[in-house]
Parts: structure tokens; C-alpha cells; sequence
């Protein structure tokens, strides 16, 4: 069983303009149900003038500028905790790392245990800065930008999540000699 459509005004004003033209095949004309006879067109309401959703803008006028998206934020954009002058002296490159873990060709499930693992062993023998080398990731050319690098983007997270939040002071983006942006400088805390 089907139901019975009713038709909305602008569909019955379209199908009485067709009906007006059909003309009978055996000379018979039948009377148009109720549902299809002509309804009076309904009282339009005052139009309102639309309100501009952008402001106007005239030819060789300068645009507002607008804020630049960022797909994500930046993995060290933290406030400075250490001495300044020896977190110059380290994004600088002056400062040598007393040792360096490699996590590239892992896994994410594999690199952060071994991060755990690294950090945690060298505040322990009293180390200050060690270099975490993540590799920048995969250049991959879409329509939509993502950031690239899973380890790249993960191990700052992981750095200030316990149990490593309580023993690393500062992460930075290691200078060009060190790796650049490929990895990070950790300042670890003194035990």
C-alpha cells in the first residue's frame, strides 16, 4: 500500500499550467479533483533586506589580515624553564649532548618504552642534555595538509606526560649540527 503524496503549492501550480494544456483523447473532459483545483497565491511578507555577511570591500583596498591556520601546534612551544643563557648557548648548538637516542625505523609502540627506558637511565647517572634524533618524517604531498612525522610530532607529548614530565626541564628543536628539525634537545632535571 502505498501513501498518497499531496503535492506542495509551486509543484500544483506547475502541474495546473500542464493540465490547462492537455487536451482530452476521447472528447470527455473531467472535472480536476479537489486537491489539484487552483489555490490563490499566499500573501508574501515584506521582504527584509538581507544583512552583508562579509564586509564591503572595494577594488585595491588592502584586506584585513587574518590569523594563519595551524594544522597543530608547535611540539616545543613551551614557556622557557631553564636558564636563558644556557638555552641560547643550546639552541645554538654550543652546547654538546652528553648522549643521544636514534628512534628512527621504529614504530610508535616501539620508540616510547625505549624513550621511557633512555630518559629515565640518564637522569639517573646525573646527564643534563641528551639528543632524541625522531627523523622529520615523510614529505607526503596531499590536498589536505597533515603534519608528517608520527614520531616527530609525538615525542615532545610524550616528554611532558609522566613518568618523563618530572624529570625533563626543557625540549627544544635541536640545532642544524645536531639534526635540526629532525630532533630535539631534552634538558633533564638535576635528581
Amino acid at each position: 500500500m502505498s501513501r498518497r503524496r499531496h503535492l506542495r503549492p509551486e509543484e500544483a501550480e506547475l502541474w495546473h499550467a500542464v493540465a490547462r494544456t492537455a487536451r482530452p483523447m476521447h472528447g470527455t473532459h473531467l472535472p480536476l479533483p479537489e486537491a489539484l483545483a487552483p489555490t490563490p497565491p499566499p500573501a508574501e511578507a515584506p521582504k527584509v533586506p538581507a544583512q552583508p555577511r562579509l564586509p564591503q570591500f572595494r577594488l585595491g583596498e588592502q584586506a584585513p589580515l587574518a590569523r594563519p591556520h595551524v594544522l597543530a601546534p608547535s611540539p616545543t612551544a613551551q614557556p622557557l624553564q631553564m636558564d636563558a643563557k644556557t638555552h641560547a648557548r643550546m639552541t645554538r648548538g654550543k652546547l654538546a649532548p652528553e648522549a643521544r637516542l636514534d628512534l628512527h625505523g621504529m614504530t610508535l609502540a616501539e620508540a616510547h618504552p625505549e624513550l621511557i627506558r633512555f630518559i629515565l637511565n640518564a637522569q639517573s647517572q646525573g646527564l643534563r642534555l641528551v639528543l632524541v634524533i625522531t627523523g622529520k618524517g615523510r614529505a607526503m604531498f596531499e590536498p589536505v595538509p597533515r603534519p608528517t612525522g608520527a614520531l616527530r610530532h609525538q615525542v615532545p607529548h610524550w616528554l611532558r606526560l609522566p613518568p618523563l614530565g618530572q624529570a625533563v626541564l626543557q625540549v627544544s628543536e635541536a640545532h642544524l649540527k645536531h639534526g635540526g628539525a629532525g630532533a630535539f634537545y631534552v634538558y633533564l632535571r638535576r635528581r
